[in-house]
C-alpha cells in the first residue's frame, strides 16, 4: 500500500532504479574521480527528491517547478556518464550487465 502521492508514479519507481544503477557505475569508476562520483550521486538522488516534491505539491505551477528540475538532474546524470565514457574511465556495459 502506498502511503504518498509519489509513490504510484512509475517515473519515481523509475528514479530509484536509476540511483540503484548509478550507485554501481560509481563503483566501477577508478579512484581519483571522486568529484564525478559525488557529482553523478547528488544528481541522480536530485531526481527521486524532485518527483516527490513535486507529487507532493497542489499548485500545477510548483509541480510542474519540480518535474523540470528532476529533468535537468536527468540530463546532468546523462552528461556525467558521458563525460565517464569519453574519458574511459569505466566499462558502463560491465554495470549494465551486472
Amino acid at each position: 500500500m502506498n502511503r504518498f502521492d509519489h509513490e504510484r508514479l512509475d517515473v519515481y519507481q523509475v528514479a530509484l532504479q536509476f540511483v540503484i544503477l548509478a550507485h554501481k557505475i560509481v563503483e566501477y569508476l577508478p579512484k581519483g574521480h571522486s568529484h564525478l562520483s559525488n557529482q553523478l550521486q547528488r544528481a541522480t538522488l536530485s531526481i527521486s527528491l524532485n518527483i516527490a516534491e513535486g507529487a507532493g505539491e497542489f499548485s500545477s505551477a510548483e509541480k510542474a517547478r519540480f518535474y523540470r528540475i528532476a529533468r535537468r538532474s536527468a540530463t546532468e546524470c546523462a552528461s556525467i556518464i558521458d563525460i565517464c565514457r569519453c574519458l574511459k574511465l569505466s566499462d558502463l556495459t560491465k554495470v549494465v550487465t551486472r
